[in-house]
Order: structure tokens, then sequence, then C-alpha cells
């Protein structure tokens, strides 16, 4: 009976018809709980007490043998050498009408077999890069973990205390070079930037050079980077399959996302590889639940409208589905300082 539930709470394995049908037998359901606000006023709502979590073995297995109907993670997290050619054209994911040519820096730098391949691991962090974890004092806890996925190239050793310093996979969009390393415009950005890729010593670097025109030329700045100073780093760069993949998987769970942040990426592509799930510096709202203002980033002093109608992303929306599958006990979410848990 267990299952048959947690099937209909998460519509698993239904037909349309057998989904709401079961929506009616077993609520509430993912589509009742995408229907709450999704405005900053709503945070206190959002505050999670993680004291007694459990973990939900049998949930969390059904998630991870349903989204292997929609993707293979160790094989679509990177295209192999083989698949593609120097010189090759490619459609951008998200501007089918746009393309870009493999170059002869991308190519060398294709695996010849995913970066991820036979990996399991029995606990697993993925970092966010909101304020939220500011005094969080959770480093010590995300570095115990046997595995940790962080976001978009984000700074740790001045955050170290609250963020941690180990890195197994980061993430890095092409943007990043432009926002974070004002394009590599000078000598001084150029060193930063080496600077922060040599520090990953080994780790996975996991670029999306394919999803959206606009960031080809940063792309092949990082790769000549690589190359001319042997930066140890694993690259991979995803099929153009996996964004609808993932997208596929959340829409059929009614989990109406535009586009899946890095985050919720990164957490559909886990599951394949880890058996607990952690989030941490996952927190879309301007306050924390005491009412105090919470920065974007833990790390600089951006500003984004988390629930502006021309973002690609439904940031809140996302932190409500992970908000309830932490409730579940299939993964577990901290918002709270990991000290005094």
């Amino acid at each position: 009976m267990r299952t048959l539930r947690l099937k209909a709470v998460f519509g698993f394995g239904y037909t349309p018809n057998q989904r709401k049908a079961a929506a009616h037998t077993y609520p509430p359901t993912l589509t009742r709980l995408t229907k709450e606000a999704t405005t900053h006023s709503n945070f206190k709502s959002a505050s999670l007490s993680s004291g007694n979590w459990t973990f939900n073995r049998t949930l969390s297995n059904i998630i991870r043998k349903n989204i292997l109907r929609f993707l293979d993670p160790e094989r679509d997290i990177s295209i192999l050498k083989g698949t593609l050619k120097p010189g090759d054209i490619v459609h951008y994911v998200f501007d089918r009408h746009s393309t870009t040519n493999i170059s002869q820096n991308l190519y060398r730098l294709l695996p010849v077999q995913s970066p991820m391949k036979n990996q399991h691991h029995r606990s697993c962090a993925i970092v966010g890069n909101s304020g939220i974890l500011l005094n969080s004092s959770c480093g010590p806890e995300i570095d115990a973990h046997d595995f940790v996925f962080r976001c978009n190239l984000a700074p740790v050793e001045d955050f170290s205390q609250d963020v941690g310093l180990r890195t197994n996979l980061v993430t890095m969009n092409p943007s990043v070079v432009q926002r974070a390393f004002q394009d590599l415009a000078t000598d001084e950005w150029r060193v930063r930037f080496l600077q922060r890729l040599q520090s990953l010593s080994g780790s996975v670097l996991w670029i999306p050079a394919f999803m959206a025109k606009g960031g080809e030329e940063r792309v092949e700045w990082a790769l000549r980077l690589i190359l001319l100073h042997t930066v140890n780093v694993r690259t991979a760069f995803p099929s153009l399959r996996l964004l609808h993949a993932v997208r596929g998987y959340w829409l059929t769970n009614n989990v109406h996302i535009k586009r899946p942040t890095t985050g919720l990426l990164m957490y559909t592509l886990a599951t394949r590889f880890c058996e607990e799930i952690h989030l941490y510096g996952f927190w879309p709202f301007q306050l924390d639940p005491r009412g105090q203002p919470v920065k974007y980033h833990y790390y600089d002093t951006l500003k984004y409208e988390y629930t502006s109608s021309s973002s690609p992303h439904t940031m809140p929306l996302e932190f409500r589905t992970l908000r309830r599958l932490h409730r579940l006990g299939a993964l577990r979410l901290h918002t709270g300082t990991c000290h005094s848990e």
C-alpha cells in the first residue's frame, strides 16, 4: 500500500486518466502543491524542520527508476568523442535556428567515456549558490559527503566555513565567464579564471556549450586556457537531448517548469549516482524564515526577480517541489544552520 500511495502522489507509472483518478484517491498531489503562491511573502511557509528527517529509500528508488525512463544520466551527462567530429554543425537546444561548429579544441576535450561511468555514492551534496548559506556553518558537513556537486563555478575558498571546499563536479554556464570574470578582458581576470579552474584539481567541469547562442566565444576561451595550461579537469558537455528529457520528466509529474535550473538538473542527474541526496543553498526568496534579507548569491551582489515572467526559470515552483520531496524523505533540503541540526 505504501508503494501505491507513493506512486499516486507523484503520478509515476500511470496513464493520464489513472493519474487523475489517483489524485482524487490519494491527495495531496504535486499538482496541488505547485498551485501554492510563489511570491517572496510566502517565505515563512517554506522553512523546514529537518531534525526528524528520515530517508525514504522506497521513494528514492521509484524516482530513480522513473527518471531512467526519460534519460540515462551516465550517458547524457556528456557527449562523447566519436559522436561528433571537428567542423560538425550543431543546432542550439534553445535556439534551433542557430548553429555552431565543433571546434578542434572542443573536440580534443570531449571525453572518451562518461566521466560518471560506473559511479555510485552513498551520500551526495548538491550545493546551490543562494545567500542562505552565509553564516550556516555547513562547510564541514558538505565536505563530509562522498560526492559534491556545485553550480556555475562559484567561489569556495573565501566561504569555506559555510559552503565547504570539496568539489567533484561543477557546472560552468558560458555566462559565468562574462559575469564573474569580466569576459577575461585583462590579464588579471584571465589569471583569476585560470586559478579557479586549476583549483578544481581533477573534478568534472560540466560546460553546457550547446544550450543557447551567445556563449560560444566564452566556451572557446575556457577550452584554450585548459589546453594551454594543461589544467587538471575532466571536461563534460551535456547531450543535446538532456534538458528536454529532464523537463519532460518533471512535466509528466505535473511540475510545469519553463526551463530547469542548474540545481534541478543536478538533482535529476544525481538520482542515478547517489543513494541519499542532500541539497544546500537552495532558497529562492528575498527573506529568510526570520524575515532577514537573503542575497541572491552568497558571493556577489547580483539581484534577480525570482518570479519574473521574463525569466526562463521558475525557482519558487522548483523549491516547493523539492520541499515536498524533502518532507516525503526522497531528498534532504538544508535551509538552516548545520551545527544546530
